[in-house]
């Protein structure tokens, strides 16, 4: 007969409130630092939440109670609410000529958010140092943002186009704030979206 005070298996176990149970926070601080290191290494496409936990010593269910999906951790890592895949209905909404350029608005606009902007940048400087920097951002843009716009075009090459897209945004990323050409850097940003905009719009829809 089991002890009336323990819980069954499949019963949730409730927590106390108060202060969290000991080694959570590290644990926590322990996952977002391997986040760091492992999108930093090996790029946003190819990291996966397992491979995070196991570098973190932590279960993998452990990490998805924190943080939730991927995109949502790597958020957490650069310690800024960078969600793309959030904005995609309000990229899509509106002329379809001018999708491009308000692909690049937002990315832009993240980039010269002074939340989001300087974390991102510390990682990208990071990861320069490898061959896997342009992954890291170019994977995150593409899965989280890109794919899901390509998601809406009847081509067959939809993802060959998300592709061309991510690398020339990706591309406009490191020239303007890493390697700060200083052009670039004194550019206008709706200059910017115009230009770079109507490229990125060939890439998707021509």
């Amino acid at each position: 007969m089991s002890d009336p005070a323990t819980p069954a298996a499949d019963e949730p176990v409730r927590r106390r409130r108060g202060r969290p149970r000991k080694g959570e926070s590290d644990a926590r601080d322990r996952i977002l630092a391997a986040a760091t290191d492992e999108f930093g290494e090996h790029g946003y496409d190819a990291s996966t939440t397992r491979a995070i936990a196991g570098r973190a010593g932590v279960d993998p269910a452990l990490l998805h109670h924190h943080f939730g999906t991927k995109a949502d951790l790597f958020a957490a890592s650069i310690g800024a609410p960078l969600r793309p895949d959030l904005a995609v209905p309000e990229i899509l909404t509106g002329p379809r000529e001018r999708t491009g350029e308000r692909l690049v608005a937002y990315v832009l606009g993240m980039w010269d958010s002074p939340t989001v902007g300087p974390r991102a940048l510390v990682m990208l400087r990071t990861s320069l140092g490898s061959r896997r920097a342009t992954p890291l951002l170019a994977g995150f843009l593409r899965r989280e943002l890109l794919d899901k716009v390509a998601a809406g075009l009847e081509a067959e090459d939809a993802g060959l186009r998300a592709d061309l897209a991510a690398s020339q945004i990706a591309g406009l990323i490191i020239a303007r704030y890493v390697l700060r050409l200083p052009d670039l850097v004194a550019a206008p940003t709706d200059v910017l979206v115009v230009r770079v905009g109507a490229t990125v719009q060939g890439y998707l829809f021509d």
